[in-house]
């Protein structure tokens, strides 16, 4: 299996859940969030309204950084996509970095 390197994703976006705090079996910090994207993007020459929920998790420092923050603060998130679990397809957002809007 080829290994392709280009997964980067950022997105604004309004905190809409925020999880507590836990820690992995290995002690690591993470937590689970949703944020709320509200946007227009061009796609074909047509401008179009977009509106999604977009479920997020942070682990390490930034799961640390996202414990501080509250509902309804707008974000600027940075990280990957992958899939939930091995037997969960959905897609996450995985956090590598968090910014106040």
């Amino acid at each position: 299996m080829s290994e392709l390197s280009s997964n980067r994703c950022v997105i604004d976006g309004e905190l809409i859940e925020l999880d507590d705090l836990r820690y992995t079996p290995g002690g690591v910090a993470r937590i689970a969030m949703k944020l709320r994207h509200i946007s227009t993007q061009q796609e074909a020459g047509v401008l179009r309204q977009l509106q999604c929920e977009v479920p997020v998790l942070a682990l390490g420092e930034a799961a640390m950084q996202a414990s501080r923050l509250s509902l309804g603060q707008q974000v600027r998130v940075d990280g990957f996509l992958a899939q939930r679990s091995l037997r969960i397809a959905q897609l996450v957002l995985h956090v590598n970095n968090i910014k106040l809007k």
